[in-house]
């Protein structure tokens, strides 16, 4: 008997919208109304897709309908969905099928960065229960003081948590943080100091945490011997041998993804003597968002492990989002600036420049004890390491801080730093000033 494709055609239909109303209540109970307002962008996306895709199929059947059912149509049919099976067998494999993205293999020391089906679960479910945070970035004037004092036994503590916060004006992502923020606090030791190190995993993380820190001499930086689940807790003890500006972030494999979720800073290591006087200390670390959708798409943004292996970030940022170094930073005319630059990576180097000025001193790869630089216009901050930077401000006005890489100012690696003061005709004039 021969199938009546008129009335598997309007099943079809029926079977689409019965799916997407499913869809729409597992979505609910899963985690809720807020769940539902997160992914509205990924849903319209999915929900037009499957309507055109059973609209066609719709078409297809009733076309087969009405002029009967030669073999060569149905036999077309036949090797279309054959051959589909078959390129998304061969070209993704079955290991890596259910996650996202469904590429093969990675050769790290540990599982690649694909986002796994049960995790993404998880974390619909528990969506509820995470903190959402106003303003993600870091506050660039929050440095601590400078230290006058001889070495002495200091204890510090951080707190890894995941967060959901805005990239940009209605993106939004889920952060994993150090102490909520991204980056974390910028931590302030003397050389020499015996430091009593606390690491805590906030009870709503989905994820193992830990901390490497690369000022610490000892097995991974700290990070064998703080891996903590949620709810935990660990310390550690080391000795601050080596005066310098430092990267510290989380190493639990895999390493990149959550560094590029924003589990990174900085903590210096001032030498014996301290640092000479500045009149204002700015804390400044750039890093790379991976999303699946464009840059600027609204709504929840899944991470994109795809994104990370091909170094292709849609969103380069200071302090953890696009604009959050446009207002914050001020100074007058004749003030000394020092500002510790880190790079969180995880792909790409920077190419710190303060457009319309001229770094007096720079600090390479913040070296200590080593050669200064003097008179540069640009320095390198690679992957992992920092840099510090030292100039005198002599005219008023708005200087725009960049990557001079400069397309990633257009995915967010820009800020300002406001001068006020009188202005100084011999250094600059223009009529336009007068």
């Amino acid at each position: 008997m021969r199938p009546n494709l008129f009335r598997l055609s309007t099943l079809l239909v029926y079977a689409a919208v019965a799916v997407m109303l499913l869809t729409l209540l597992v979505l609910l109970i899963v985690g809720g109304p807020s769940l539902i307002w997160y992914v509205r962008t990924s849903l319209l996306e999915v929900f037009s897709l499957a309507a055109a895709a059973t609209a066609s199929w719709f078409f297809f059947m009733r076309l087969i309908h009405r002029v009967g059912y030669p073999a060569h149509m149905l036999t077309s049919m036949v090797v279309f969905v054959g051959s589909l099976v078959l390129f998304l067998g061969v070209s993704l494999g079955t290991r890596h099928l259910l996650q996202y993205p469904q590429y093969g293999e990675t050769y790290g020391p540990a599982e690649g960065p694909g986002l796994p089906l049960t995790n993404v679960l998880e974390f619909f479910r528990s969506i509820d229960e995470f903190e959402r945070v106003d303003d993600i970035a870091a506050d660039p004037t929050a440095v601590p003081p400078p230290l006058r004092r001889e070495p002495q036994r200091v204890s510090l503590e951080l707190e890894t948590r995941e967060v959901l916060a805005d990239i940009a004006p209605g993106v939004s992502f889920n952060y994993w943080t150090f102490n909520g923020q991204v980056p974390g606090p910028m931590l302030r030791i003397r050389e020499g100091d015996t430091v009593d190190f606390t690491l805590r995993n906030h009870s709503s993380s989905l994820h193992d945490h830990n901390i490497d820190l690369h000022a610490v001499n000892g097995p991974g930086g700290g990070g064998e011997v703080t891996i903590v689940g949620p709810g935990e807790e660990k310390s550690f003890q080391f000795r601050a041998l080596n005066p310098g500006l430092y990267i510290y972030h989380c190493a639990v494999p895999n390493m990149a993804v959550h560094m590029t979720h924003g589990m990174y800073g900085l903590i210096l290591v001032e030498p014996e003597g301290g640092l000479p006087e500045v009149d204002h200390e700015f804390y400044i670390v750039q890093g790379e968002l991976f999303t699946a959708g464009t840059i600027g798409r609204r709504g929840l943004q899944v991470f994109d492990g795809g994104q990370m292996l091909d170094s292709n970030p849609n969103y380069v940022v200071f302090n953890g989002r696009t604009g959050a170094l446009v207002e914050g930073m001020e100074a007058e005319v004749g003030d000394r600036i020092r500002m510790y630059v880190g790079n969180g990576g995880v792909a790409l180097s920077s190419s710190f420049h303060v457009v319309g000025e001229v770094f007096d001193t720079v600090y390479p790869e913040a070296s200590m004890g080593g050669a200064l630089f003097h008179n540069v216009q640009t320095t390198s901050v690679l992957p992992g390491g920092a840099t510090i930077v030292e100039f005198t401000v002599d005219v008023p006005g708005i200087y725009t801080l960049v990557d001079h890489a400069l397309l990633r100012a257009d995915k967010g690696a820009w800020g300002v730093l406001h001068v006020m003061g009188e202005a100084d005709p011999s250094v600059f004039d223009s009529e336009e000033l007068r």
